[in-house]
């Protein structure tokens, strides 16, 4: 990979992560573990369709992935980086 292309997903990354709702999404993750859509929503006070969406954005940028146990998904932090930039941060 070049260095441009290491740049541009690292960027992509920080974008992915820049809105207050996912950022605290992944805070809450990196500090509580696994959740599903519901706690996360109480937690958050916003729709349920709202928390789903910025998960969305998080799985697309491959930050979180969900693990079905029966019918809940938990969501869980998977990358690295961006555990230490959370870390970073608070």
């Amino acid at each position: 990979m070049s260095m441009n292309e290491d740049l541009v997903k690292k960027a992509d990354i920080l974008k992915a992560i820049s809105h207050p709702i996912r950022l605290c999404i992944v805070k809450g993750l990196l500090e509580n573990g696994a959740h599903n859509v519901t706690d996360m929503q109480s937690c958050l006070d916003a729709p349920q369709s709202t928390v789903s969406q910025h998960l969305t954005r998080l799985k697309a940028a491959g930050i979180v992935e969900g693990k079905r146990e029966g019918v809940e998904i938990y969501y869980y932090l998977v990358n690295e980086e961006v555990k230490n930039v959370i870390r970073a941060l608070f």
